[in-house]
């Protein structure tokens, strides 16, 4: 199997290592710090070993462990690499720096992924000599437990790039996306985004408060979605499918956006919420229920992963 480079070790790039390296693929990790490369194989190493009590991998914890190799420079990291897997700082000026190096110091047929949740791959990869393999290969977090992968290109990346990235990660198994072009926020976020948006309003405007909006979508929405997306839900909610579903609520849904006008986050719905989300969960509290949600992404993702193959 092909060699992953993944550069930059902290939450996500460990998570990116623990993916590639218990599909079987041999990682090397590379960080500036290495006081953070050996922190990054002490936290992988106990993911390791939860996603092995919860039946998410088969082999020993320490079997995948000893994929993981660290390198102390750039340029030992991405030798003979077939997939580089950037995760430095969310800047630009960060972006194009570690972009100029990894595309003087990889072989020409390297592919170059960024993981950035938002910056689009032109902004910093333009000026670089072999720009058609650079893509952005935006992950969920965590990646370990959430397995789809957002593949932007830029306009200049090339098809073939982005094929042979979708059968890496899929190789991986994760769940890649292939975007057709690049937009800003890419599709998980501004899906996430319009959801968040409405529901600032609601709680500004006084129509629910936020705990009830978390019900709304956990206790409703949300129970659907984990299994299908909307266009499915849509379509198997209305006798004669889509078409149908869509000239009964069309209006209504065109309505409400009509309604939707952009707003800031201002400083006083913030405090609310903040003060809110307190009551419900003092901050002291906060890596417990941390702790709790991943767990309940194990036991989501295994659930998932025996409904598939009995048939879904």
């Amino acid at each position: 199997m092909e060699k992953i480079a993944v550069i930059g070790a902290g939450l996500i790039g460990s998570a990116w290592a623990t993916v590639f390296a218990r599909a079987g693929y041999s990682v090397v990790l590379h960080d500036v710090n290495p006081e953070v490369m050996t922190s990054a194989l002490i936290a992988i190493n106990a993911n390791l070993a939860k996603l092995y009590v919860a039946g998410l991998i088969t082999e020993q914890p320490e079997t995948v462990l000893q994929r993981i190799t660290t390198a102390p420079t750039l340029e030992q990291a991405v030798r003979g690499a077939g997939l580089v897997q950037e995760n430095v700082r969310e800047t630009v000026a960060a972006k194009k720096e570690i972009f100029a190096e990894l595309d003087r110091l990889a072989a020409p047929d390297t592919i170059l992924a960024s993981s950035t949740s938002g910056i689009p791959a032109s902004s910093f990869t333009a000026d670089l000599k072999r720009r058609a393999r650079c893509l952005v290969g935006h992950p969920i977090n965590p990646p370990s437990l959430v397995p789809l992968v957002e593949l932007v290109p830029a306009p200049w990346t090339d098809q073939s790039t982005m094929e042979r990235a979708r059968a890496l990660y899929e190789g991986a198994g994760q769940v890649p996306i292939m975007v057709q072009r690049e937009i800003q926020g890419f599709i998980v976020n501004r899906l996430q985004g319009a959801l968040l948006s409405e529901a600032f309003r609601l709680v500004e405007d006084g129509y629910v408060n936020s705990a009830d909006v978390d019900k709304a979508v956990k206790d409703g929405l949300g129970l659907r979605w984990a299994f299908m997306g909307p266009f499915e839900t849509i379509d198997l909610n209305a006798p004669g499918g889509i078409r149908d579903y869509c000239e009964r609520y069309g209006p209504l849904y065109l309505d409400i956006a009509k309604q939707a006008e952009p707003r800031v986050w201002n400083d006083a719905l913030l405090d609310r919420l903040e003060q809110e989300r307190l009551q419900k969960l003092p901050a002291s509290e906060r890596p417990a229920r941390q702790l709790w949600r991943d767990q309940r992404l194990m036991d989501l993702v295994v659930h998932k992963r025996n409904a598939a193959k009995e048939g879904e």
